[in-house]
């Protein structure tokens, strides 16, 4: 069974980590040179994220702290290596990953879609139930509570009744 090749580029995703000794806007900065670096090198840009500032789960060359950003874009393979070793080199990123994305079809996103709302109809069916639960437990609660209460009066009742200090 051999694997068919595609032609043209190939849609890859790319996040990446700039420390935190930059500020803010030295950071956006770094961003435009990362955004060169692909397109001088034939990608082209889909999808751009800033995430912002975020601390790190374990400490990097000393920061705790980075500027996280996605990009998207289509770029050919053979181009991709000079890409990469361009942004390996750079000592502004403290790391990065480039991971190759499928592209979803519209038919794909509609049915991914459908399959939220469905979830989210069950999780909705699922709490009403839930609530209905409660509501008949504490209902139950209360029953039981007012049984209790008119047997204690009913018990007081009868005491009082005994006794002859009445007359």
């Amino acid at each position: 069974m051999g694997r068919t090749k595609t032609t043209g580029p190939a849609h890859y995703e790319m996040l990446y980590i700039i420390p935190n000794k930059f500020t803010e806007d030295e950071s956006k900065k770094i961003v435009e040179k990362v955004r060169t670096i692909i397109t001088e090198n034939g990608g082209s840009i889909t999808f751009e994220e800033n995430w912002g500032k975020k601390k790190m789960s374990y400490s990097i060359e000393h920061n705790n702290y980075g500027y996280y950003n996605l990009f998207e874009f289509d770029c050919e393979r053979e181009k991709l290596a000079r890409v990469e070793k361009l942004i390996k080199m750079d000592q502004d990123i403290l790391r990065h990953m480039i991971v190759k994305n499928r592209i979803e079809t519209e038919e794909e996103k509609e049915s991914q879609k459908k399959i939220a709302e469905k979830i989210a109809a069950k999780n909705i069916e699922k709490k009403e139930e839930e609530e209905k639960k409660e509501e008949k437990l504490e209902k139950k609660q209360k029953e039981t509570k007012k049984k209790v209460d008119l047997e204690e009066l009913d018990d007081k009742l009868d005491k009082i009744m005994n006794t002859d200090d009445l007359l």
